[in-house]
């Protein structure tokens, strides 16, 4: 039991401080008293989906490659510079975490998402000299501990009216849309509450369906969901879940290949790509893109001006490109219309609630969701 544990411990370790998926031969070797390069370095811990999922992990670490100049083909810096962490499930966050600190070669520890929540609130009081920056928590309120949160209401509130004019447009006769979260959450309520006020701002009585997955790397789990969706009338089905919405993409990809007029709505990334089935046509209707990039590019921008700042978060609007939409497969006419909806949130004229209380209170949603606030 003990030589497992002790196993364990060092892959953990290694994890942190070596960091699988560096460059060959340029990872820093921790133990040596080796003098750090100049400028500042970046660890960024991911979940089980990796900074490769199409989705809210990959748009944190191209932030980080904009910073140091590099692409996702040309990470000459990656195992000096900046390097990933992945862990395998929640009972390595906090390990790693302070394996990490522990180096102290990183001079910033960035994580994406409220999981990572728990154990960066356990680890910072720890280590006050480490810097921290975590992107969707705003409740972490430590001095070392940078936060960004994001307007997700605007952005979706977006996508909803792109699906709702793109079925419109299609002369699609009563429409469905569904929403697939990956776990409840108040962040994952504010993606569905925009989603579903755009919709409705478009068609007023549309009927909205909804899932979670309890899961952000299920993608099984909303390939299933949006089959049944599809074939029981949805129109379009956006998906804030990780990795498990490329489920839902998948599937919208396999209907259309078979001419069938139904979407999927991308999140976090341009997901156009993902959806691809034929040349220049995707299942991708729109992304609501979220900014994660500019999250990650300015905490590390931060820390190398000396203006880094914990404990309060900095909330990235619609207004300040915090959140947007993509053009992808949209029509002219349905981006004319966009821009005009995109106008009035930014000018209050439009107003969008963020909790499903608020949106249940002023007659924007339907009950019976499964979103919690």
């Amino acid at each position: 039991m003990l030589g497992a544990m002790s196993i364990k411990i060092g892959a953990l370790l290694m994890a942190a401080l070596v960091v699988a998926g560096g460059c060959a031969g340029k990872e820093p070797s921790i133990g040596k008293k080796e003098k750090k390069p100049a400028g500042p370095t970046t660890l960024l811990l991911t979940d089980v989906a990796g900074e490769n999922d199409d989705s809210f992990f990959k748009a944190t670490f191209q932030g980080i490659l904009r910073f140091y100049g590099e692409t996702w083909d040309n990470q000459r810096s990656r195992g000096i510079l900046y390097n990933t962490a992945r862990c395998m499930g929640g009972e390595e966050y906090l390990p790693v975490m302070k394996a990490a600190c522990e180096s102290r070669y990183w001079d910033l520890i960035l994580v994406a998402g409220f999981t990572f929540a728990d154990a960066l609130g356990e680890t910072a009081p720890l280590y006050p000299a480490q810097k921290f920056a975590i992107i969707d928590v705003d409740w972490v309120n430590e001095p070392n501990v940078a936060q960004y949160i994001f307007a997700e209401h605007e952005g979706s509130y977006l996508a909803g009216a792109a699906a709702a004019l793109k079925a419109a447009e299609s002369g699609a006769e009563k429409p469905v849309f569904g929403f697939i979260g990956g776990m409840a959450s108040s962040t994952i309520t504010k993606f569905e509450m925009g989603y579903v006020q755009g919709v409705r701002s478009i068609i007023p009585e549309a009927e909205i369906v909804d899932f979670y997955a309890d899961s952000w790397d299920d993608p099984e789990s909303a390939f299933r969901k949006a089959g049944e969706w599809f074939d029981s009338g949805v129109f379009a089905v956006f998906s804030a879940a990780g990795a498990t919405g490329s489920g839902a993409i998948e599937q919208a990809r396999a209907y259309r290949r078979r001419g069938r007029d139904v979407w999927a709505v991308g999140v976090d990334s341009d997901q156009y790509d993902v959806g691809l089935y034929a040349p220049n046509s995707s299942a991708v209707l729109t992304s609501m893109i979220k900014r994660v990039d500019t999250a990650s590019f300015a905490a590390i921008t931060a820390v190398r001006n000396n203006a880094f700042r914990g404990s309060s978060a900095e909330t990235l609007t619609l207004e300040d490109e915090g959140v947007g939409f993509t053009a992808d497969m949209l029509s002219g006419a349905v981006l004319d219309r966009m821009r005009e909806i995109r106008e009035g949130i930014v000018s209050k004229r439009i107003p969008v609630a963020a909790t499903y209380g608020e949106a249940l209170a002023a007659g924007l949603a339907p009950p019976g969701l499964q979103a919690a606030d």
